[in-house]
């Protein structure tokens, strides 16, 4: 893996963590709650996408936590 991918590994890791520790069992319930697409989270959460910071604040807003919390990894 190149380095400068592994930002992108750990932040989607850190999305599924806290996705599933909110009891949000699919990337479809998280998707719609950010008012994002599926495959969008899905790549966020494989560490594929280089996410927007205006799309982190929607994933945090849906799972209900601050963007510090969201960093915490």
């Amino acid at each position: 893996m190149n380095k400068s991918n592994d930002i992108f590994k750990k932040f989607g890791k850190r999305i599924q963590q806290l996705r599933l520790q909110k009891g949000i069992s699919s990337q479809m319930a998280l998707a719609n709650k950010a008012r994002l697409d599926r495959t969008y989270i899905g790549g966020v959460e494989r560490g594929d996408r280089n996410i927007a910071l205006k799309n982190i604040e929607k994933i945090a807003k849906a799972l209900n936590i601050s963007l510090d919390e969201l960093f915490k990894f």
